[in-house]
């Protein structure tokens, strides 16, 4: 009797020693240490890949995509369209997203794809203007016909063949952050009308930050939106 009490005293002790012990490295020494380096090595990334415009005020992250429109006529209206913001440089349509239906207390930002095949409402395997209401070939149909219209200007008119598909198309998340050049090049006559800027100095702008692939050959070149705009925004100033 008194062996079997020791020795479930001692199993006893010894599982709450190693309990104290692994409570400590795993919850205590370790996240410590992981939160360490990757505040010393990787700070920018660790806070969440912040931007911030020039006063210091944090105005999004890198790796998610803002959608730049105009403030509703009637704020209660939930099926008013957006309106972009036409002096800003625009990112990829967000078609994917859906409605914050699981806590309405909060604005949350959901995020989704259409799941809709490429040739979705397709006759005849081409997109037509026949095409039915509600499905891809309609949705990309529209956003190419607004995009040639929002980004002709006076001195400059797009050409269908100009518009590239992600700027008619959403990507699988619907928070992409980042456009390609030629999207981007794409709205500089209407971003410099706009603002009342030089053509040339939008350009620069563009080519300041586009960035290349990864390593050299990883991904496409692309454009960060929300960096572009918040430089945009420096440029113009108040």
């Amino acid at each position: 009797m008194n062996t079997s009490v020791s020795t479930t005293a001692r199993l006893l002790g010894a599982g709450l020693r190693a309990l104290l012990v692994l409570t400590v490295i795993c919850g205590v020494l370790y996240p410590l240490a992981v939160t360490g380096i990757a505040q010393a090595l990787f700070h920018d990334k660790a806070n969440g890949s912040e931007i911030k415009d020039k006063s210091g005020q944090v105005v999004g992250s890198s790796l998610i995509g803002q959608t730049y429109h105009l403030p509703k006529k009637d704020p209660n209206d939930a099926e008013e369209a957006a309106r972009p913001d036409l002096k800003w440089f625009q990112p990829r349509p967000s078609n994917g997203l859906g409605t914050n239906s699981v806590n309405t207390q909060y604005s949350l930002i959901l995020s989704g794809a259409t799941n809709r095949s490429g040739d979705n409402g397709a006759v005849g395997g081409q997109c037509t203007k026949n095409a039915e209401d509600g499905t891809l070939c309609a949705q990309v149909i529209a956003a190419k016909e607004a995009v040639i219209a929002d980004n002709s200007t006076a001195t400059y008119t797009v050409k269908p063949a100009d518009v590239p598909a992600d700027a008619v198309t959403s990507s699988g998340s619907g928070l992409d952050p980042d456009i390609s050049p030629a999207y981007a090049k794409l709205q500089i006559h209407r971003v410099a009308e706009k603002n009342g800027l030089d053509v040339k100095a939008v350009e620069k702008l563009v080519a300041d930050h586009t960035e290349g692939r990864t390593l050299g050959f990883i991904g496409e070149p692309r454009v960060n939106v929300l960096e572009l705009n918040t430089a945009l925004k420096a440029l113009t100033g108040p």
